[in-house]
């Protein structure tokens, strides 16, 4: 197994330019990082772990803290922040918070003190004050994803404006009869997703002249068997029909989707839909979404964490950073009949 020492020889430079210039800490030409990298690679050499870990203090792991597994936007996220974290040589660690309340305290008082990583990423995850002082006081850079932290680098999706954006498009359609289905407390999430969204929706209703109808909105799980339920409670009802629905995540609006399909009902013909997401699903429904670009979240969180652990590379941004988000038309919503 080549060394260090054969590396540098064949670069023609110093073993700590070597070190520099493959580990990414301090400041080295573009043509001689090159130049090292490509004498590695000839030579087979792989840069020890554990040899960087002692010589730096850095691990190369990012810890990555979500409240679901198993839910298309968290996973997408995590695709995102792995691909830009492996592209700058870094391991992810995920903490997975689906456990509940015990399961939590013990990521956040324990399992992040004692492994070891060099920053930390938290995905829609609002902090009690007690765990973000805990969080603050590992002294590591941490980025949050889906809404302000104080005293942490977040970036956040305005939910409100994305779910006006979504009923907008809606009215502007000419629909008046617009149903919603969203969450309740119990299916409340972190920076109040639901509240907001249901907000948004409320809001662009008011502004065109309409007033919310309490019988028209229907809570679920954010699910696509929970949006299909909730959808046979509101297009089951030929007194009270919308002609339209927004739903506050396009699972649940692919639900609703399948129940107007069982109830005889045509989209968008009979009833128009949209959600919010672009799930991976959407194209394939026809669905018209508000996109928010998941995996873009995760590549942006990793810059920014770059930026936090080689001063070198920093640039100046605001504490919270805007997220995109794109209105997307397809073939679910159209004039109602």
């Amino acid at each position: 197994m080549p060394g260090i020492q054969e590396v540098a020889d064949r670069a023609s430079v110093s073993t700590a330019t070597v070190s520099r210039a493959l580990s990414g800490n301090g400041h080295v030409s573009a043509s001689t990082r090159e130049r090292v990298a490509r004498a590695a690679e000839e030579l087979g050499y792989v840069v020890s772990s554990n040899a960087s870990s002692l010589a730096t203090g850095r691990t190369k792991n990012v810890g990555v803290v979500i409240p679901f597994l198993n839910k298309w936007f968290y996973s997408s996220v995590i695709e995102g922040a792995e691909s830009a974290l492996m592209s700058h040589g870094y391991d992810l660690t995920l903490y997975n918070l689906s456990g509940g309340g015990e399961e939590r305290r013990s990521v956040l008082e324990h399992f992040l003190l004692r492994k070891r990583v060099d920053a930390v990423i938290a995905i829609s995850l609002e902090l009690t004050a007690a765990e973000l002082t805990g969080m603050l006081n590992l002294n590591k850079p941490i980025v949050g994803i889906g809404g302000p932290l104080t005293g942490v680098r977040t970036l956040s999706i305005d939910n409100i404006t994305v779910a006006r954006l979504a009923t907008e498009h809606l009215l502007s359609l000419g629909h008046r009869s617009i149903a919603h289905i969203g969450g309740n407390p119990q299916f409340e999430r972190d920076f109040h997703l639901s509240t907001n969204r249901r907000g948004g929706y409320e809001a662009a209703l008011e502004a065109a002249g309409v007033s919310p109808d309490p019988e028209l909105f229907q809570s679920a799980d954010f699910t696509i068997r929970g949006g299909y339920e909730a959808a046979k409670q509101l297009l089951g009802n030929p007194r009270k029909r919308p002609s339209a629905v927004f739903a506050a995540s396009d699972e649940m609006a692919i639900g609703t989707i399948l129940a107007a399909r069982d109830l005889g009902l045509r989209v968008p013909d009979d009833v128009s839909v949209i959600g919010i997401d672009d799930h991976e699903l959407s194209e394939f429904f026809g669905l018209s979404t508000v996109a928010q670009f998941p995996a873009l979240q995760g590549r942006q969180a990793v810059e920014i964490l770059m930026d936090q652990l080689h001063p070198s590379r920093r640039t100046q941004g605001s504490l919270d950073t805007p997220l995109p988000y794109e209105l997307i038309v397809r073939s679910t919503t159209s004039r109602p009949r």
